[in-house]
């Protein structure tokens, strides 16, 4: 039996696009396509393994730093500041101010601070370093019993606050007294609150340093009264062999002036370093009275009273 066919009628095309199909247009071809590759799942070392490795090369248009090149100042010689102080010129303190301030000049030219020199270099301060230096004083002090060399401590005063002018016992050539003399003045060595006898305050760094540096040589003279029996072996012992905070001292001169006083001359000054060497020979100090600091003496200055280090006088 024949099945007759029937007539497709298609939709007249009217030029104009439907919804659905400006839908489909809108959507990108890529975006359309199914994926058919199965998806492969990586482990996290498999991951880690396929990341590239990055090299240390530096981005496009850079170069590598390296470190500058020291100059030679800096690479070889000694500080100036160090230089300035081994001549005596100046403490290493006031050398790096002189520096700071552009005051210091070597071979010519005025220098940083941190330069180095050659130890032969020729070191120039500029005037207004010279005249800083020849205000600075040095001042003598025939220190009482009962004041501390420093830093006042347990309600006892400070040796500094002798330093006025009812105290001072003027000479001819002396500078005018000055406020500014006290400013920056501070104790070159020790004397301590039981003994007296001659106290140096200094605003020179330099003073400073030849009488309490390291390698200070200069002469301290004490008269030292006692209380006990000493015999021959006992002064041999306190001219050389006891030792202080497990360090033998230095040799010194011990000279016995009668039965209860003896004259010593040190060149090292330990805290109370006299009254402890006669403890280890079984001395009690009764007194102690320091006379003379290298070529300065004492002298006729009164007790509680100060004067400036003259002109002509020198450690």
């Amino acid at each position: 039996m024949t099945i007759p066919s029937k007539t497709l009628r298609l939709p007249k095309t009217t030029g104009k696009k439907s919804r659905h199909d400006e839908k489909t247009a809108s959507v990108k071809p890529w975006a359309r396509r199914k994926k058919t590759a199965a998806v492969k799942i990586q482990t996290a070392e498999e991951k880690r393994a396929s990341l590239p490795v990055l090299s240390p090369t530096p981005l496009r248009g850079t170069q590598a730093i390296s470190p500058a090149p020291k100059r030679a100042a800096e690479q070889s010689g000694i500080r100036v500041s160090k230089l300035l102080a081994e001549r005596g010129i100046c403490s290493r303190r006031e050398a790096d101010e002189y520096i700071e301030r552009g005051w210091v000049s070597v071979d010519g030219q005025v220098i940083a601070l941190g330069a180095r020199a050659s130890s032969d270099a020729k070191i120039v301060l500029a005037p207004q370093a010279q005249k800083k230096q020849e205000r600075r004083v040095t001042i003598l002090l025939h220190k009482p019993v009962g004041y501390v060399s420093s830093q006042p401590e347990d309600q006892y005063p400070a040796a500094v606050e002798l330093i006025k002018p009812d105290n001072l016992f003027a000479a001819k050539d002396d500078p005018a007294f000055s406020a500014l003399h006290l400013r920056g003045l501070a104790p070159a060595g020790r004397l301590d609150i039981d003994s007296t006898g001659l106290l140096v305050l200094t605003q020179d760094g330099t003073v400073a340093r030849r009488l309490v540096g390291s390698d200070s040589s200069v002469e301290k003279e004490y008269l030292v009264r006692f209380e006990g029996m000493l015999d021959d072996d006992g002064l041999a012992l306190l001219k050389h062999g006891l030792s202080l905070d497990d360090k033998p001292l230095k040799p010194a001169l011990v000279e016995r002036l009668n039965n209860d006083q003896l004259r010593f001359v040190l060149k090292e000054g330990k805290k109370r370093q006299i009254r402890r060497m006669c403890d280890a020979v079984g001395l009690r100090v009764v007194g102690l009275k320091r006379v003379r600091i290298g070529n300065v003496r004492l002298g006729n200055l009164p007790l509680g009273q100060w004067r400036y280090l003259a002109a002509h006088e020198y450690f």
